[in-house]
């Protein structure tokens, strides 16, 4: 199993991921603060990694549903969603990601 645990910014909202390969597919659940989080979760249930990790075709089901749910472009969500999802399927080797913004 892998997990993450993403940090959303200044909305202040947290999501726990943890993803499971079974077979070809990887099954998922997501636990968030954020609404718009919980209405993607209850549909992004099981994926096939090999869909996520490209945009041919109809591109990632992670993103399709974060355009129908988030209303937040920049939300870190769903790419942490995807990382949680390449680890869990050996496509990636688990280490950290971040972004610092800062204002000067």
């Amino acid at each position: 199993m892998s997990k993450a645990k993403i940090f959303s910014g200044i909305c202040g909202f947290t999501t726990e991921v943890e993803a499971r390969m079974n077979g070809s597919h990887c099954e998922l659940s997501i636990e968030s603060d954020c609404e718009e989080i919980q209405h993607l979760a209850e549909e992004l249930r099981k994926v096939d990694p090999f869909r996520e990790i490209t945009h041919r075709g109809e591109g990632p089901l992670t993103l399709q549903l974060a355009i129908t749910h988030c209303p937040h472009p920049s939300c870190p969500v769903p790419v942490g969603i995807l990382k949680t999802i390449e680890v869990e399927a050996g496509l990636a080797l688990p280490a950290d990601v971040s972004i610092e913004i800062s204002k000067e």
